[in-house]
């Protein structure tokens, strides 16, 4: 059974908990992201207290742009947009509009929740789009889609990102493993977290195709060029772990992922954890244009990612 919602005098607002088996999902009103996810009490994602807001991004969406926009400023179909900084010391806008926007329960069963979302205009943001994030929780673990229509007159630039931490406990980082089916690596440059160019990752440090030891490797690197199964999706694993290997997924509409390894040993407001994230396009892509969606008025853009526990 799912419970109905808590208090909503809460940093995180209202809670949705749903359930299935020994598994467990908190999901929240601010951001409408993931606060917990349990699986026989013990913590598959490293959350955050529910007296306590997202810290580091843990479980958020990243709606209209994964990742960092360069100087907050980018063109559109000729028109230049100027986004507030919400990464100062970078001089970036980080992470997309809606990590701290209200998202309002659209249906709940007891397995299930989708959470719903109008992104209006705003400083540096013309358009209107309707977003809808529903969080199933099946045998194999949590799956997780999202869809974005335009319901707006003109067409709207377009990226997500999730930030899911997995829970590594007090595994210390370099005793994990990890596998990345990235064929090729983002450099960014060190200031500022910003692109430079990709590379091939065979032979580099950043070469987890084949499962591997964390070792003294950090990582707050995108991969893209993913190798991918029969069913379309990638899946990175963190291997090592109390309750045994932990995966992440996604499917077609994401080709890139980013790994950030930064959390690993240094809990805040919550359990340690490694990010991994899908992401449909890479950092500052509203001014690259890389794999950036052009949304039309009346489509959407849908993509759905997941977390497989073993056992």
């Amino acid at each position: 059974m799912s419970s109905g919602p808590e208090s909503p005098a809460r940093p995180s607002g209202v809670q949705w908990t749903i359930r299935r088996g020994g598994c467990e999902v908190v999901v929240v009103e601010v951001g409408g992201g993931i606060r917990t996810f349990t699986r026989s009490g013990l913590d598959v994602m490293a959350g955050y207290p529910a007296g306590a807001m997202a810290a580091a991004g843990r479980g958020q969406q990243l709606i209209p742009w994964p990742n960092r926009l360069r100087d907050g400023r980018y063109d559109v179909d000729g028109a230049g947009h100027e986004l507030p900084l919400t990464e100062p010391t970078r001089h970036n806008a980080s992470h997309g509009l809606v990590r701290w926007a209200a998202w309002t329960l659209a249906e709940q069963t007891g397995d299930s929740v989708t959470l719903a979302h109008r992104l209006h205009p705003q400083p540096g943001w013309s358009w209107l789009l309707d977003l809808s994030t529903r969080y199933v929780l099946t045998d194999e673990g949590l799956t997780v889609t999202t869809t974005a229509r335009n319901v707006g007159t003109t067409r709207a630039p377009y990226g997500y990102g999730a930030h899911p931490y997995v829970s590594v406990g007090d595994v210390p980082l370099a005793d994990l493993s990890l596998t990345v089916p990235g064929g090729r690596y983002l450099e960014v440059d060190p200031e500022r977290l910003l692109p430079v160019a990709t590379h091939p990752s065979a032979g580099t440090a950043y070469d987890f195709m084949l499962r591997r030891a964390v070792g003294d490797t950090a990582l707050d690197t995108a991969f893209t060029d993913l190798q991918r199964g029969d069913d379309g999706r990638w899946e990175v694993t963190v291997g090592g772990l109390p309750g045994g290997d932990v995966t992440v997924w996604g499917d077609r509409a994401y080709p890139w992922l980013q790994v950030y390894t930064g959390r690993a040993t240094s809990a805040t407001e919550g359990s340690n954890g490694i990010a991994v994230e899908p992401m449909t396009c890479p950092p500052d892509a509203f001014n690259s244009g890389q794999d950036l969606l052009l949304i039309e008025p009346g489509q959407a853009h849908t993509g759905t990612w997941g977390i497989r526990v073993a056992g």
